[in-house]
């Protein structure tokens, strides 16, 4: 939809607030954007003149939107309309028109602004989003015995060769992380990080792993590109497959099962989601809402909701029992890579290709947080454009750290709140995937390479 707005450059008055300055507190609508929406908007947009019905005299005028309709969305620039115009975004019309933008400085202050809920003025708090405490929730009773795979085929000098890592999942309760690669699926111990078998996976290349919460089951979806798709559940101490689910014309891309073990989700590049019931195999319901492919799914940890992403920037959150909506969420200009649920139910976070991880109130919906532009590569001697800094993975550990990997060659760890924490040395390739281990203290990450790289989460560098 485009926005028919035509904003003139006005005379600049003798002071704006910059980002600097509201750096200092939250940016508020009285003392930080209506200014510059007074210096640059009124002269078409205002109550003497308003091109397009849009009036930006006053909160109220502005949040009313014109003729193309609302321009602005609480929490939500890249979605907001004024957001787009002033970005000069493709498919929208620019503000001001035939003139370069506004300074970056401004043009951040307004996302910082609509990301804080709106405030009018500095003593408006109702418009702030929700943040949330971190409070670890059960994961369950420990097992007895943690499942360890044991008796599984070992790797011949010869079957050693290295593919790159296209799935990690770390076991919740033993020391065990398993790894995709093409047509098997490799499992080792965190402790002394000894191979402790394969299983095969003649399937394909898995795309994506999953253990289940008592960790004795590993789910694993993927395929052949173009060819067919399933996910595989094994049993994890014997290595023994136990169901197979789908059987799609495509890979899948992304899988996951409910905490209780009844349902089991998957979807790809076919864009839409398919549920099966995992007693029968039979197909529960699916969801078709999707204008892409399907890159991410994930249950929340009560598992009464399921979070869907696909690969032009679309989320979507529904009711886990019947796949009833329950919530869209759309800000991310590009793919999602992960769509992963804090520990507690109470956040979830997306990744995308963007450069960005979105922290989402899973309740209502709002953006907690952003984090942008956290994986963006620096320029190595000559460069020309823009180096692309995407996010390619992102999961949350049992502690309510998040850890990220990205196309600048690291991986980097930050507290529940988005916080930044540490990060670890750049690595020689891509980090296509990370995962935090059992013991709440390591995290291994596996490039495009085959490698893995084992990391104390509180220090920098390999460990």
């Amino acid at each position: 939809m485009k926005l028919p707005l035509a904003l003139l450059l006005a005379s600049l008055p003798q002071f704006l607030p910059t980002a600097a300055t509201a750096a200092e507190a939250r940016p508020t609508w009285e003392e930080h954007v209506r200014p510059i929406l007074k210096a640059r908007c009124f002269k078409c947009h205002s109550e003497d003149e308003q091109k397009a019905d849009l009036n930006l005299q006053t909160l109220a005028s502005t949040l009313k939107g014109g003729s193309s309709g609302g321009v602005l969305k609480k929490g939500r620039p890249n979605s907001s309309l004024l957001m787009q115009a002033i970005e000069h975004a493709d498919g929208v019309e620019k503000m001001p028109p035939k003139s370069p933008k506004m300074p970056e400085e401004e043009i951040e202050l307004i996302r910082q602004w609509i990301l804080a809920g709106l405030p009018e003025g500095s003593g408006d708090t109702a418009a702030a989003p929700n943040a949330f405490a971190f409070q670890p929730a059960a994961q369950g009773a420990r097992p007895q015995n943690p499942a360890l795979p044991s008796g599984l085929p070992q790797e011949t000098a010869a079957g050693t060769r290295l593919n790159p890592v296209t799935a990690l999942a770390a076991s919740p309760w033993a020391p065990v992380v398993a790894i995709g690669g093409q047509g098997k699926i490799r499992f080792f111990n965190t402790q002394n990080r000894a191979p402790l078998g394969f299983v095969p996976f003649p399937e394909g290349s898995p795309q994506v792993l999953r253990f289940s919460r008592d960790g004795a089951l590993l789910l694993a979806g993927g395929g052949k590109p173009v060819q067919s798709g399933k996910a595989v559940l094994y049993d994890v101490a014997t290595g023994k497959r136990l169901a197979v689910f789908g059987d799609e014309t495509d890979t899948v891309l992304a899988a996951d099962f409910s905490p209780d073990g009844k349902l089991v989700a998957l979807g790809g590049p076919g864009k839409t989601v398919k549920v099966f019931h995992t007693s029968n195999g039979v197909l529960s319901y699916k969801i078709a809402k999707h204008t892409d492919w399907i890159t991410s799914l994930e249950f929340s940890p009560d598992g009464s909701r399921l979070a869907t992403a696909d690969r032009a920037g679309g989320i979507h959150v529904w009711e886990a029992a019947s796949g009833g909506i329950f919530l869209s969420l759309s800000e991310h200009k590009e793919g999602i890579s992960s769509v992963a649920w804090r520990p507690d139910g109470k956040i979830l976070a997306s990744a995308s290709e963007d450069g960005s991880v979105i922290l989402w109130n899973a309740g209502d919906g709002f953006p907690v947080k952003t984090l942008r532009n956290i994986h963006t590569p620096k320029p190595a001697g000559k460069h020309y454009g823009k180096l692309r800094g995407g996010v390619l993975s992102a999961t949350w550990t049992a502690d309510g750290q998040l850890l990220t990997s990205g196309r600048d060659q690291v991986a980097r760890v930050w507290d529940s709140s988005g916080e930044a924490l540490g990060a670890h040395e750049p690595l020689p390739t891509l980090p296509s995937r990370v995962s935090g281990t059992s013991d709440a203290t390591l995290a291994v990450i596996g490039d495009a390479a085959g490698n893995l790289h084992w990391w104390t989460r509180s220090q920098p560098g390999a460990r």
